[in-house]
């Protein structure tokens, strides 16, 4: 009674009359009251399943009730239950268990099947939901065997995807069963082929980061590596769901027959088998065949991808590219050995994203500069940059690492850049950085001895407004530039990889730095009195050559944010000594075997704990130890 109180504003006379009804009559009276509206209920501290019970049994009256005294009517209402006991955390849930239960009988035991409901179910909790996809499997169940019971499933999860992922799970289709996808090569090609709508205050590479995540949430994408911070590196799909995407893929002419069958394996195969729908190609291999066929027939192609090819390809068979297809918008050479690239690829100027990566090529020729949509060029190990970046004003991602001269490149006109990776200290020095408004990642590399450390540092001050993310690496035994970075509020990640001559002070890095990496920076004096300072830092690692001195000591109350410390490569260090209250939300260690460290007792929020270079034995027994003491940790906690 006292839940209908609060909930409805009844007169006295409702009240008293409401005090003398049964108690399925009050369930039935609170029902119709929250039917058709939209509620949101709190009932803390239930004690017992029978409490929940009672307060959430049938409805007598209401043919519709899904059977609950709070109806469910798709109108986005919630229940939030607080107990101390996980029967009854359990118990509340019965109605969608059973259900749950029920469909997953359906999938027959079938691993990828269950899989894929529980993706198609996670995005929507309510019974109405649930209930809809446990009818159509019974209608798409109608078929016999396993393989229909998976398919099944992979048809639901396909129809059950909103529109702006479609086109992004179409395009898996493109690439070889069980290859393993670089997710920066992904975006970027979702990206260039206009699969990702631009959203207010946020950049068309982190929506399509939130794309890749919502298929990996539904299970139709599965994770290979991780970074530190959680990120997907890199992904590959499962060859059912490829089958699927293929399928999908060619009903919606959103590819051809496309594949060039090696004829070594199929030698009757027919050397075109290209549709003239075809919007989309990828090869995997042998480039001599396939650039031999006629392909006057697909004049349209928008999209063409070659992988695992081997041989060296001759600069006048990349011709027919540039004279077949002229609204070709996205052209991935990677991995194909090629010599040079025809200056008649400046003729194809719709393209969008041009990928060289791995090619073993050291030239570009000066007609790249006519390509004016390019949004990416991904390349490295070039000898040298021709000098015309600076004519392709739509760029907006640009990945020339690892060259090898150092001649001068323009590209501050190129105003819509947003990542900048592999350009030279001294090409940088050059240009005006406060012209790169939208530059959000920066990756500077070479030699620097030339380079001087006010004027650096002012260069990157000047992307205040939009940096997010630094990474210095210098060449040889130069030395990085000092550098102040406090005037970048939005720069959270920085990565140093080079000679330093002292650490910054805290109050020169950024304010809202969340990750720091230190590499061969060859420093003396104990970096931790300077960086457990840093109020925002959540992720430390100090790598290989970055510390050279036997000891480190964090005091009591450093490190207040940090999650996440890796000292690895540190040959010279031989004690950690960690005071009392120091890092308190520490949940990952990673250290060498030869390191000994003090105060592990009071990072009570430690959960898990990686010892590198030890034998299998040891670390077996060690990781067994470790266990048993961090269980014991959270159980005086």
């Amino acid at each position: 009674m006292k839940i209908i109180k609060q909930i409805c504003s009844s007169t006295k006379e409702q009240v008293e009359m409401g005090e003398k009804l049964q108690e399925h009559e009050l369930g039935d009276f609170l029902h119709g009251h929250l039917k058709d509206n939209r509620y949101l209920i709190v009932l803390d501290n239930v004690w017992s399943p029978a409490d929940w019970s009672c307060l959430a049994k049938k409805s007598s009256n209401d043919p519709d009730c899904l059977g609950s005294v709070f109806p469910d009517g798709g109108k986005g209402s919630r229940i939030l239950l607080t107990t101390r006991y996980k029967e009854v955390a359990s118990h509340a849930d019965v109605h969608l268990k059973e259900l749950g239960e029920k469909m997953v009988d359906k999938c027959n035991g079938l691993p990828l099947a269950i899989v894929l409901l529980g993706g198609l179910l996670s995005k929507n909790m309510s019974h109405i939901e649930w209930k809809k996809v446990h009818d159509n499997m019974s209608a798409y169940l109608a078929k016999e065997g396993q393989i229909a019971g998976v398919m099944t499933m992979l048809n639901l999860s396909y129809i059950d995807l909103p529109s702006y992922l479609k086109p992004c799970f179409l395009h898996l289709s493109l690439f070889p069963e069980d290859y393993v996808i670089s997710t920066r090569k992904l975006l970027l090609l979702w990206i260039s082929e206009g699969f990702v709508l631009q959203q207010d205050r946020q950049s068309m590479k982190d929506t399509a980061e939130i794309y890749l995540n919502e298929l990996i949430n539904r299970n139709l994408i599965q994770v290979v590596r991780t970074s530190v911070n959680a990120r997907v590196m890199e992904c590959r799909v499962h060859d059912f769901i490829q089958e699927l995407a293929i399928e999908k893929a060619k009903e919606h002419n959103f590819i051809g027959t496309n594949i060039v069958v090696d004829p070594h394996l199929f030698p009757s195969s027919s050397p075109s088998l290209f549709s003239s729908k075809s919007r989309r190609q990828s090869i995997y291999s042998d480039f001599e065949r396939y650039a031999s066929i006629e392909h006057y027939s697909t004049p349209y192609l928008r999209s063409l991808l070659f992988f695992n090819l081997g041989g060296i390809c001759q600069t006048s068979q990349l011709d027919f590219i540039a004279k077949c297809f002229k609204v070709l918008r996205v052209l991935d050479l990677g991995g194909l050995r090629i010599e040079n690239v025809p200056s008649i690829i400046g003729e194809l100027i719709h393209l969008r994203y041009l990928g060289l990566r791995h090619t073993g090529l050291k030239m570009l020729p000066l007609s790249i500069g006519n390509l004016r949509n390019l949004q990416t060029l991904d390349i490295n190990n070039l000898k040298r940059v021709p000098d015309v970046i600076w004519k392709i004003t739509n760029m907006r991602y640009l990945y020339i690492e690892e060259q090898e001269e150092d001649d001068p490149l323009k590209i501050d006109t190129v105003q819509n850049l947003q990542i900048l990776s592999g350009i030279t200290f001294n090409q940088w020095i050059r240009n005006n950085s406060s012209k790169l408004t939208c530059l959000e990642k920066l990756k500077i590399e070479g030699r620097c001895e030339l380079v001087e450390g006010v004027e650096f540092s002012n260069s990157i001050a000047k992307l205040h407004s939009s940096l997010k993310s630094l990474y210095l690496k210098a060449s040889n035994e130069t030395s990085i530039p000092s550098l102040a970075m406090s005037s970048c509020p939005h720069l959270c990640k920085l990565h140093i990889k080079g000679r330093m001559q002292k650490l910054t002070e805290t109050f020169q890095f950024p304010q809202n730095l969340s990750q720091l990496t230190l590499e061969a920076c060859r420093l003396d004096c104990d970096p931790m009195p300077i960086l457990e300072k840093l109020p925002k830092l959540l992720t430390l690692r100090l790598r290989a050559g970055s510390y050279l001195g036997k000891e480190m000591h964090v005091s009591a109350n450093g490190f207040p944010r940090l999650k996440i410390l890796q000292l690895l490569g540190l040959s010279e260090l031989v004690l950690l000594n960690i005071l009392k209250g120091a890092m308190p939300w520490l949940m990952q260690l990673c250290f060498h075997h030869t390191i000994e460290i003090f105060g592990l007792n009071g990072l009570l929020n430690l959960v898990e704990v990686q010892i590198h270079f030890l034998s299998r034995l040891r670390r077996l027994l060690l990781y067994r130890f470790l266990r048993t003491k961090l269980s014991f940790w959270d159980s005086t906690r």
